[in-house]
């Protein structure tokens, strides 16, 4: 490439609606700073347009980076005007999906399912569909083995987590429904939607809630008093 013009703030004070990785949702979002790189290959007949910036959510105030590039390659003609328009390719760092923030009070997780959370909602926030679904059953197996469920492969650990208590039949059930969408990612290596990946999570996330989350919430609440005897 040759011919590259370099522009600072050229884009500062423009605004964007983005999701925010503290904010439920998308959110304003205002650049404070920006670089943006226009530039041509020495035929000029590919040209591009690269745009850097610090961007900032106008509620919560948390600052992240926006990277934007668009070609003459990926245009489309609008249909009623003619214009060509370039398609855009947004990237956000850190990584993110509207509504999909991470779970509260996640530090009451145990070391390893942490990790294995991290891991897959980064995947999740990522756009990395494969990744993220056997990220989904990676997590249902941690948390069997951390909760020492017996069995010789993961249908069995998950129905032996309702023997443990950990589990009611019909959460089970479920366990079982996103094991099978794991094995798809991992054995099939097959793509899931991310509706149904974020439903998967939602229920993942439901179910590290129940087992470690508000157990150790509610140890923390005042305990009742016996009765005294008269």
């Amino acid at each position: 490439m040759n011919g590259e013009n370099i522009e600072l703030n050229k884009t500062k004070d423009q605004e964007y609606w983005l999701p925010c990785g503290k904010c439920s949702g998308q959110t304003c979002h205002k650049v404070i700073v920006s670089i943006d790189v226009d530039g041509e290959d020495p035929s000029g007949t590919y040209y591009y347009t690269e745009t850097y910036q610090i961007v900032q959510c106008q509620g919560c105030r948390l600052y992240s980076f926006r990277k934007n590039q668009t070609n003459s390659e990926d245009s489309i003609e609008d249909e009623f005007t003619s214009e060509t328009l370039y398609l855009d390719h947004e990237e956000l760092f850190p990584s993110r999906v509207a509504g999909r923030n991470k779970l509260g009070q996640a530090r009451f997780l145990p070391h390893k399912v942490a990790q294995v959370y991290n891991e897959t909602h980064a995947a999740l926030c990522s756009k990395q569909p494969i990744l993220a679904g056997i990220g989904i059953r990676a997590l249902i197996e941690t948390v069997c083995k951390e909760k020492s469920a017996k069995g010789k492969g993961l249908e069995q650990k998950i129905d032996d987590l309702v023997r443990l208590g950990v589990l009611t039949k019909d959460g089970a059930e479920i366990l079982h429904s996103l094991r099978i969408l794991g094995n798809v990612s991992a054995h099939e290596v097959q793509p899931h939607s991310e509706d149904t990946l974020g439903v998967a999570m939602d229920v993942v996330e439901h179910l590290l809630k129940g087992v470690y989350i508000l157990p150790a919430v509610a140890a923390k609440l005042p305990k009742r008093k016996s009765p005294t005897t008269p």
